[in-house]
């Protein structure tokens, strides 16, 4: 018997092991090969891979700091912001830390505490409540295993099997789907471009340098033609003098956006979701790691201080989250909408200049 059981080992899973692991007898499953450091198995992660200052701040609350090697090149400091639709660009000073993200989730998984027991390549099925507590069924290298814990926690992002396995009508954020694409690049840009049409999606689209490539994002509803809207993007960015190499490589990933707090949804009894799985992500931004880290504490905090009460202590801890989620939505108002974006950079309002080296 497990004190608790997480699904799920990225930023937020890592996070409530690593905090709890010296107290609690810990299993963490995930389908990904994480231990491994010399596996050819390679898991794709449709992430920017950009650590903004909330998920800085974290890290720094944690007493955390990035070794080397998960740092990729460029360092970002600026944002290049493009509205298409009112044909307007701007440049404003931000700062981000550009990390490979596989790197990333491996190395929060080697701060785990030695009695952190971690499976990896398992697939979560489903779970059923018991007498002494939860039984959980998942399956590794197909064959099936059954385990029993105490706590359950969903930790398995935004197409949560853990949520979906409590009920299937719960309330749900607006999804979307993310498409990335990775393209040889031969001069780096030395910046991260939020780009706005509303043609192609009514959130936004992103390039982000990685070392030698560059990598094209778009978030689009599921109905509306997705890798036709992103080629689209593509072609329009070109026109204004982007350069896209080979393509290398690309991913896709179901990506959540929570106009509504009881669109965010953290548990149950004895089974409680955090990051993503919870609908925990920034609605202006698309930017997930610091609510991974800031809700993955709340829950922490919340099985130390009333274990017998967890989910709703883990909501009063949360309050401050869900206030920030209601600050974005606001921002979006003005970020979304055409009218308001375009005064807002037309006004050059804590925009900057570019010097440039002729």
């Amino acid at each position: 018997m497990y004190d608790i059981v997480i699904v799920g080992a990225g930023p937020a899973g890592a996070t409530l092991a690593r905090l709890l692991g010296k107290e609690f007898k810990i299993l963490v499953i995930d389908k990904r090969q994480l231990l491994d450091t010399k596996s050819r198995i390679k898991f794709e992660k449709c992430c920017g891979g950009l650590l903004a200052p909330d998920a800085q701040q974290m890290l720094a609350r944690f007493g955390l700091g990035l070794p080397k090697n998960i740092l990729v090149g460029p360092q970002l400091f600026t944002v290049r912001t493009i509205d298409i639709q009112n044909n307007i660009e701007q440049y404003y000073q931000r700062n981000y830390i550009n990390v490979d993200r596989e790197r990333f989730d491996k190395w929060l998984v080697s701060l785990f505490p030695s009695k952190v027991e971690v499976i990896c390549e398992a697939i979560f099925k489903g779970f059923e409540i018991v007498d002494d507590g939860i039984k959980i069924q998942y399956t590794k290298q197909g064959k099936e295993h059954n385990i029993h814990t105490k706590l359950l926690v969903g930790a398995d992002g935004a197409f949560s099997t853990v949520k979906r396995s409590i009920s299937l009508d719960l309330p749900n954020p607006k999804t979307y789907i993310s498409i990335q694409e990775y393209y040889k690049m031969d001069n780096s840009l030395p910046y991260y471009s939020a780009i706005f049409d509303d043609d192609i999606t009514d959130f936004y689209s992103w390039t982000i340098p990685k070392d030698d490539l560059l990598v094209l994002g778009t978030a689009v509803i599921p109905k509306e033609k997705p890798y036709e809207k992103f080629m689209i993007l593509k072609n329009k960015l070109i026109s204004r003098g982007f350069e896209f190499g080979p393509c290398v490589k690309r991913n896709s990933a179901y990506l959540l956006r929570p106009e509504k707090l009881n669109q965010i949804y953290l548990g149950k009894t004895n089974v409680a979701l955090i990051g993503e799985a919870a609908g925990w992500i920034s609605p202006s931004s698309a930017e997930g790691l610091s609510y991974s880290f800031r809700s993955a504490y709340a829950l922490v905090n919340a099985i130390r201080m009333h274990p017998d009460n967890i989910i709703k202590q883990y909501y009063r801890n949360s309050s401050k989250l869900r206030l920030n989620i209601k600050w974005k939505n606001f921002k979006s108002s003005v970020m979304y909408n055409t009218y308001l974006r375009k005064m807002v950079m037309k006004s050059g309002l804590i925009s900057m200049d570019i010097i440039n080296n002729k």
